[in-house]
C-alpha cells in the first residue's frame, strides 16, 4: 500500500496548493493534508467545480500548477471549469486531478457509484485529460514524473485511484464536536415530533441510513421516505420539488452541513418560492462524517441566520433535544417554509447498516404513497 506520507512529500516538489472535496477512497491522503498543510496551502471547498476554479486562481497568482482531489461522482460537477475554463483550447491552465475509482467495473459498490464508476474513465478521454490508473502496488514516482510532463506543457492529467491504495491514516486535528447530541438522537426527536402523515427526504451517506434504522427500530413503514444516494447537494431541491407539486402534504428534508454548502444557492431558490409545507432540518456536525471526518466550515456558520437572510419564514438553531422539540413545536404550530439546523456531534454507530431497498423500489414506494394518502 502506498503511504499517503511519502505520496504528499512526491507531490510537494512540484505542487503547493491542494484543493477538493473529500471522498472515502482518498480519507487517508485527505486526512493527512488535513493534518499537515496550513489553511492557505490546502482549501477543502464546496464542490469540485470550486476545487477547479481555487486550483485556477492559484496558477494565475503564482504559475505553479495545483492538485484537486474529488471522489469520481464528482467528476460531473467539474465538467463546466475543466472544458471552459482550464482546456487547452481557452486558457490552458494545468492541473493535477485525484480521484478515488468508486463503482469501479467488477467491484461491489452501493448503487449510486455504478454509473459514475464505469464512465469514469472514458468521461476523462471524452475532456480530453490523459490519466493513469493507480493501485497499491504502482509505482508512484514514475506515475508522477508522468504526471509532471503533462503539467509543464500547461495540460491536466488525472490520477485515478483503485480503493485500497492508501495506507490508513487517522485525522489527528478534530474539531471540538458542537454538542453533546448525536445525529441519530436528533434524527429520533424529529420522528416524534413530526406528522405521522409527512414525507421525508433525506440526503446521501449516514444520514439516510440512520432514518431507515430508526424507522425499522420505531417499527413504521418506509414508504414516506425518499432516501437519498448520491446527488450530493441537491436534497432540498428534490424536497422543493415533492413539495411544490404537492401543496397539501407536510414534506420533511433531512439535510447535512456539507450536502448545503455543496449548492448553497438552494436556499435562495427555495425562498423564492417558498412552498410552506416544506420543513428543511439541516443537521450540523461541522464534518464530512460519512468520507472520513474532514471538517466543513459550517462548524462557523449561522445556516439559520443565513436561512432567513434568503427568505426563509421561521428559522431555528438547536444543539440539544428540549431545544429541537420546541422549534418542532413552533413549526407545527405556523406552518411555513421553515428550516431547523440542529448541531450534532460526529460519528455514527459501528454497526450501522445500510438500507435493504433498491433505489428504484424506494422511489415506486414513495410515490405511491404520495398517490395513496
Amino acid at each position: 500500500m502506498i503511504k499517503p506520507s511519502e505520496f504528499i512529500s512526491e507531490l510537494d516538489q512540484f505542487i503547493d496548493f491542494y484543493t477538493g472535496v473529500p471522498d472515502s477512497l482518498l480519507k487517508d491522503f485527505c486526512a493527512l493534508l488535513s493534518d499537515s498543510k496550513s489553511d492557505h496551502q490546502h482549501i477543502i471547498a464546496a464542490n469540485e467545480g470550486n476545487s477547479v476554479a481555487l486550483a485556477a486562481g492559484h496558477y494565475l497568482g503564482t504559475g505553479k500548477p495545483s492538485l484537486v482531489y474529488m471522489q469520481n461522482s464528482g467528476l460531473g460537477n467539474t465538467v463546466n471549469p475543466l472544458v471552459s475554463l482550464t482546456d487547452r483550447d481557452v486558457y490552458r491552465i494545468p492541473l493535477l486531478l485525484l480521484v478515488g475509482w468508486r463503482g469501479e467495473p467488477g467491484k461491489k459498490d452501493e448503487p449510486q457509484h455504478v454509473k459514475q464508476g464505469k464512465i469514469t474513465t472514458s468521461l476523462l478521454e471524452c475532456l480530453g485529460i490523459d490519466y493513469a490508473v493507480i493501485d497499491e502496488n504502482s509505482d508512484i514516482k514514475g506515475v508522477l514524473l508522468k504526471a509532471r510532463s503533462y503539467l509543464d506543457q500547461e495540460l491536466p492529467f488525472a490520477i485515478v485511484v483503485k480503493k485500497g491504495c492508501f495506507e490508513p491514516y487517522q485525522l489527528q486535528h478534530k474539531k471540538a464536536d458542537l454538542s453533546d447530541f448525536s445525529r441519530e438522537e436528533a434524527l429520533d426527536v424529529i420522528l416524534e415530533h413530526t406528522d405521522d402523515s409527512g414525507f421525508f427526504v433525506s440526503t446521501t451517506g449516514t444520514i439516510s441510513r440512520e432514518l431507515f434504522e430508526l424507522r425499522g427500530k420505531r417499527e413504521q413503514g418506509h414508504n414516506r421516505d425518499f432516501l437519498i444516494v448520491g446527488s450530493m447537494g441537491h436534497t432540498s431541491q428534490i424536497a422543493a420539488g415533492v413539495a411544490l407539486s404537492r401543496k397539501e402534504k407536510r414534506v420533511y428534508c433531512v439535510d447535512g452541513d456539507g450536502s448545503v454548502l455543496m449548492h448553497m444557492g438552494s436556499l435562495a431558490v427555495n425562498a423564492s418560492v417558498s412552498p410552506d409545507n416544506l420543513v428543511h432540518f439541516v443537521l450540523n456536525n461541522g464534518a464530512h462524517d460519512s468520507v472520513g471526518g474532514q471538517p466543513t466550515v459550517a462548524s462557523d456558520l449561522s445556516l439559520d441566520k443565513i436561512a432567513s437572510s434568503c427568505g426563509y419564514k421561521n428559522c431555528f438553531s438547536c444543539s440539544n433535544p428540549g431545544e429541537l422539540k420546541k422549534a418542532l413545536q413552533e413549526v407545527a404550530e405556523n406552518k411555513v417554509l421553515s428550516l431547523i439546523e440542529v448541531r450534532v456531534k460526529k460519528g455514527s454507530r459501528k454497526d450501522l447498516g445500510r438500507p435493504t431497498v433498491s433505489p428504484v423500489e424506494c422511489k415506486k414506494a414513495f410515490m405511491a404513497e404520495l398517490d395513496r394518502n
